[in-house]
């Protein structure tokens, strides 16, 4: 098995696409087309890191944070990124980071923080803009069926909780073929109108190539009249954070016992409590503060994140309970998602949870 193949089942639910602009997903080290004996899952990637891959014959590292965040001018081992680089280069491993692209999955971090919680009817707190492209083009009747259930199998067509969405309209094409054209229907040099179906689909943008290639193998044209245009609607199904909902409402303060439980946090900071009980939950793991005003928007009863400043629990504003658990803590079992999802796929293989705990915080 290639590190190819491994990383398009991980892209299945989180696509490189999905990931903020500032981030730094992929493979960072090493090549796709290598052979891989074992992945090592973890969150963070050490030196020891590496040490454990060693140890358990493991050649790639699946890491959700990624350890080239920002570029690298030397390699001099003069810092725990470079000696961590260096170290995987001699022992041929390989590293790959997901980070952000994984925050932004509805299977994702977020999901699985509201899912230790045991939230209900959960759905995404910021909808992803930018994710979304609409392709039309115009195709023979007799053609239409057969190319619309093909762009559907391709992954077209999905909105929300809907499937196989598209718009149609009928009209009549018309082309004249020059001397060196081949026209399916019709004769070059003549004027040709044919009956033709016009199709709207929408997909998400990394799909892109994958829907021309449907395009063009089942559309019958010498010459396929297409658009592509990006659109700028939310992607309700893409985004940062969750909110959901506890069965019964609680007291926020055995509900802030309950999240230090669950996350095993050596504290939580929280703001002013202005709510007696709670019901409705926002979360987002790792660094939320930009999220505040959307948990307060959502209406959202506590917010629950990590690495909140001191006046970001000012915005709290007597509106919402902000909880900063950690921001390891958050993310901690993002790991277990990672070897859970694979372990389903990859029947035959050696997905192997990091024993290492990563957290540099540590609690007097």
């Amino acid at each position: 098995m290639t590190i190819k193949l491994i990383t398009d089942y991980i892209e299945e639910i989180a696509p490189l696409s999905y990931a903020e602009d500032f981030d730094n997903v992929g493979l960072l080290v090493g090549s796709y087309n290598t052979k891989i004996t074992g992945a090592l899952i973890t969150l963070d990637t050490l030196e020891n890191t590496i040490d454990e891959a060693l140890a358990r014959n493991c050649n790639l590292i699946i890491s959700f944070h990624p350890i080239i965040f920002q570029g690298l001018k030397k390699l001099n081992g003069n810092s725990y990124v470079e000696r961590v680089v260096l170290k995987a280069i001699k022992n041929d491993i390989a590293i790959y980071a997901i980070h952000t692209a994984l925050d932004n999955s509805l299977q994702g971090v977020s999901a699985k923080m509201c899912e230790v919680i045991g939230l209900n009817n959960s759905r995404i707190l910021i909808p992803q803009k930018g994710n979304i492209k609409k392709l039309t083009t115009y195709v023979p009747h007799t053609n239409a069926e057969k190319l619309r259930h093909a762009l559907f199998e391709a992954g077209a067509g999905n909105i929300g909780n809907y499937k196989n969405c598209s718009f149609n309209m009928e009209g009549v094409g018309t082309y004249l073929g020059n001397e060196n054209s081949n026209p399916i229907l019709g004769e070059k040099g003549i004027l040709h109108r044919e009956p033709e179906s016009f199709i709207s689909v929408i997909f998400e943008k990394h799909l892109e190539s994958k829907i021309l290639q449907t395009l063009f193998k089942y559309h019958p044209y010498e010459e396929v009249a297409y658009d592509i245009v990006a659109l700028d609607n939310l992607h309700q199904n893409i985004g940062m954070g969750m909110i959901g909902e506890l069965s019964d409402e609680i007291d926020v303060l055995n509900f802030l016992k309950h999240i230090k439980e669950k996350f095993n946090a050596g504290s939580i900071r929280y703001s002013e409590l202005c709510k007696k009980k709670i019901k409705k939950v926002a979360v987002l793991g790792g660094s939320g503060s930009f999220a505040i005003n959307h948990a307060k928007y959502a209406g959202a009863d506590i917010f629950i994140t990590a690495d909140l400043k001191y006046h970001d629990f000012y915005k709290a504003e007597n509106q919402i309970v902000l909880a900063d658990i950690g921001h390891y803590e958050s993310e901690q079992f993002t790991k277990n998602l990672l070897v859970d999802y694979l372990t389903k796929k990859i029947t035959n293989f050696a997905i192997v949870l990091s024993e290492n705990n990563t957290n540099p915080i540590n609690y007097l």
